[in-house]
């Protein structure tokens, strides 16, 4: 479970999109976010979660206010310092996986870590095959992705996301093109994550069921939080 320790904060976050015309789309969002917590982020299309996502990944950065990251303030930052940021502590899952069809498992899952530079190759390819081996993959780790069923597509995504051991995993609607039995077993791997590794995961995603099963929910709407620190904290999440 959360340790107690703030991992990431906002103050005052705010953003504008300016096409066709000038609008709001983040309004004074503040919040804390825990080691070792799984939270979701939920509310309407058009909310505001994705966007709001987007600029705690640091990959937007034309936003108001500010964006800590264990303690240190990240707003400001040069480029090339976001880039090593994110290489280093922010782990990354998408709805879709985008992983390169025509390479392994293996070397999917090492492209991030090969990029740090803080492994010997060796290092890199036994992490890969041990992410891969805790996704219960280690058997298809040469086998290229493209031959993959979806499911394992994206669990090769997670174990690319984990190998550089982040401190947080941003996910932007993980499970949205799984069936409700994949959905449950990503579902058990971010709850493992969080609370056996320590690490953070933050989760945008229109499920329901998998945002109340979550340890925590902050719901937007009109690109304002409404509901702040809703705990469920459920452990018998299962999808319908």
């Amino acid at each position: 479970m959360a340790s107690g320790e703030v991992i990431l904060h906002t103050k005052g976050l705010g953003k504008y999109f300016h096409q066709p015309v000038s609008f709001k789309v983040l309004d004074d969002i503040s919040f804390e976010a825990y080691r070792g917590e799984f939270l979701t982020l939920v509310g309407k299309s058009g909310s505001g979660k994705s966007t709001l996502l987007y600029c705690l990944s640091t990959m937007d950065t034309t936003y108001e206010g500010e964006l800590f990251i264990a303690g240190e303030k990240i707003t400001g930052k040069k480029a090339d310092d976001l880039a090593a940021l994110r290489n280093s502590s922010i782990g990354f899952v998408f709805q879709f996986h985008y992983l390169l069809p025509e390479f392994t498992c293996l070397k999917n899952v090492m492209i991030p870590a090969l990029k740090l530079g803080k492994y010997h190759y060796r290092e890199i390819e036994e992490r890969a095959y041990a992410k891969l081996e805790a996704l219960g993959l280690k058997d298809q780790a040469l086998k290229q992705t493209s031959k993959l069923s979806g499911g394992q597509q994206q669990r090769v995504s997670i174990a690319r996301a984990l190998i550089n051991d982040p401190a947080i995993i941003m996910c932007d609607e993980p499970t949205g093109n799984l069936d409700s039995k994949n959905t449950g077993i990503v579902f058990d791997m971010f709850m493992q994550i969080a609370h056996d590794s320590g690490q953070t995961i933050i989760a945008v995603t229109h499920d329901n069921d998998f945002a109340q099963a979550s340890d925590r929910t902050i719901e937007l709407a009109d690109g304002k939080i409404i509901s702040h620190d809703k705990i469920f904290g459920s452990s018998d999440f299962r999808p319908r």
